[in-house]
Parts: C-alpha cells; sequence; structure tokens
C-alpha cells in the first residue's frame, strides 16, 4: 500500500509510503526535488528500533535541496512490527536489514543512492555498500558503531568510573571457562556487568551528549512524534548475538568512497569506533565539536560537514 501525505497527518514530505516489501511492511518518506542529478540519500537511523522522525524534524529543512528518503528500519517506528513466523517471533539480522533497504532502492526505481547511517544505522550502511557497489555513490556514517564487543567494553569502562569502582572486565575469566569449540559471549558479558552498574538510558546519555539542552531537544522531538519503543528489534538482534558482533574485517572489502562525521564528545563512538573505518576503510573523518547527535549541538557544522561528504 503507498499512500500521499495530507496536510493533516504530515507536516513535510513529498510523499509517504507504506509498502509491504521484503516481506515487511516499511514506512519510508521521500523528500526533494524529484528532478534531482543527484543520488537520493537514504538516511539509515540509529538504535537499534529508533526511527527517522527525529532526523528528518530537526535537521530535514538543510536538505530540502536533496532528494531524501528516510526510511524507519523493519519493526522500527512507523513501520510494522516484527511479525511472528511458524518457528515463533521473527529474527533480525543486519541481512535482512540490507535487503530492506535494496528493496526500497528497487521498489523507487533510483540507480543508485547514498547510504547515509547513524550509530547502529552505519553498520547497515557500510554493510549495503559492500553487497551492492554498483547501486551505491558513497557511503556517509555518523558516529558509528562497527566493533560491538569493543562498544560493551567502553560502556562497562565508563559506567566503572562513573560508579568510581575498579574497572573488571569479564572476558578473560568467561574465556577460561567456556569449553572449547564453544564461543565465549564476552560482548554480552561486559554489556550486562555494565548495565548492572549503571542504568542503560542514564549510561547512554552521559556519554553521548554534549549537554543537558541537546539531551532536552531530542527528548521533544521524541515526545512529539509519539514514537517510543524498539524493545521488540533490540531484543531479537541481542538474540542473534549482536553484542558478539565485529565488523571491522569487512571494512576491506568496501569499494565505495566513505565519509565520517563523528562528534568528539560521542564516547560511545569516538574515537575508538571511527579509527576502525579509518584504518580498514580508508574513511574521511571529520570531528564536530559535538555529541552522538550532532545536529543537535551545531547544525550549521554538521551541515557544512554533510555537505562536504556528499560531494567531495
Amino acid at each position: 500500500m503507498s499512500s500521499e501525505p495530507s496536510s493533516e497527518d504530515f507536516d513535510s514530505g513529498d510523499s509517504v509510503y507504506l509498502e509491504r516489501l521484503n516481506g515487511a511492511d516499511l514506512y519510508f518518506e521521500v523528500t526533494g526535488p524529484e528532478d534531482s542529478v543527484q543520488p537520493p540519500i537514504v538516511f539509515l537511523h540509529g538504535g537499534p528500533g529508533y526511527n527517522s522522525y527525529s532526523f528528518q524534524a530537526l535537521f530535514g529543512e538543510h536538505l530540502l535541496g536533496r532528494r531524501v528518503i528516510y526510511l524507519d528500519q523493519r519493526g522500527s517506528g512507523r513501520s510494522g512490527p516484527l511479525e511472528d513466523t511458524e518457528q515463533g517471533a521473527e529474527t533480525l539480522d543486519l541481512d535482512t536489514l540490507v535487503a530492506d533497504v535494496e528493496a526500497v532502492r528497487d521498489h523507487l526505481g533510483y540507480e543508485k543512492i547514498v547510504p547515509l547511517g547513524h550509530g547502529f544505522g552505519a553498520l547497515i550502511a557500510l554493510e549495503y555498500a559492500r553487497r551492492h557497489p554498483l547501486q551505491t555513490s558513497r557511503v556517509v556514517v555518523v558516529n558509528p558503531w562497527v566493533h560491538f564487543p569493543e562498544l560493551a567494553h567502553t560502556l562497562l569502562s565508563e559506567a566503572a568510573a562513573m560508579q568510581n569502582v575498579p574497572f573488571e572486565d569479564p572476558a578473560e575469566p568467561l574465556r577460561q571457562n567456556t569449553h572449547a569449540g564453544q564461543y565465549p559471549a564476552i560482548g554480552a558479558a561486559r554489556i550486562e556487568a555494565a548495565f548492572a552498574l549503571q542504568n542503560a538510558r542514564d549510561l547512554l546519555n552521559a556519554m553521548q551528549f554534549k549537554d543537558a539542552s541537546s539531551r532536552m531537544r531530542l527528548e521533544f522531538a521524541d515526545a512529539e512524534g509519539q514514537l517510543l519503543g524498539g524493545g521488540e528489534v533490540q531484543e531479537a538482534l541481542v538474540n542473534q548475538g549482536l553484542w558478539e558482533f565485529e565488523y571491522p574485517s569487512f571494512l576491506t572489502e568496501i569499494r565505495r568512497p566513505v565519509f565520517v562525521i563523528a562528534g568528539a564528545h560521542d564516547r560511545s563512538s569516538y574515537p575508538e569506533q571511527v579509527q576502525w573505518l579509518v584504518d580498514l576503510a580508508d574513511a574521511d573523518v571529520t570531528v564536530l565539536d559535538a555529541g552522538h547527535y550532532p545536529w543537535l549541538d551545531d547544525e550549521v557544522a554538521f551541515a557544512e560537514a554533510l555537505e562536504e561528504a556528499l560531494t567531495r
């Protein structure tokens, strides 16, 4: 099913879709000039399980001159919920999320796209570029997450510092107590230990936001969009081993230019996660005086950095 927007339901957007693609009900909005000669941007939100609403609401006016596809990923935001199957609850993995992006591109008939991924969404953007180089013009990622055991290590270290307790990494004891032939779930153990020390929301807020005003701006946008949730998506990905997932070995296979925009105040991504892309994907990096959502802290500087990444 597809539909055109009405002034009663939407503040902006050239076309609004809710389409059955790749076995899921996917919501996406397409904005900007139809006659643009540049490949459209596909915004891939983070979370996992978040949505594209706040980015469009808070920054979309800077992209009015470009064709942009704002996608709510499978099970997230305004897309349909994860569905039950004969085997039980729907599983979710990177393969499926990448296939959803390709299904959207094919449905809209674009020859090439520019995946623009934020946080967890950067993983989808990078893997799309790796799998579909002929359909990818370039890839842009903002405060990417690509190595989840190391991300869990960072979160645990920060949680220990916040509680003023010694940092104790469960990795080595777990390795020693894991039977030969079995995989030690190091990332999951680290994240469990981190969230036992510090509430997950408080920990991420402390690590990702430059100041309280930025966090409040995002919370107001989320409240306006009334799209809270995402727990099912997070649970499905965790069950698929998200916290054990290490993507860096695939970065060397990406054959399209990679651009990174990083916030110096986002300790969940910068500098460790960003460095993987520099070393292995030869990424071009711009660092801003911002947090995990740089358009909240300095939208002009972010707009300039994004334009540079899209045109170099």
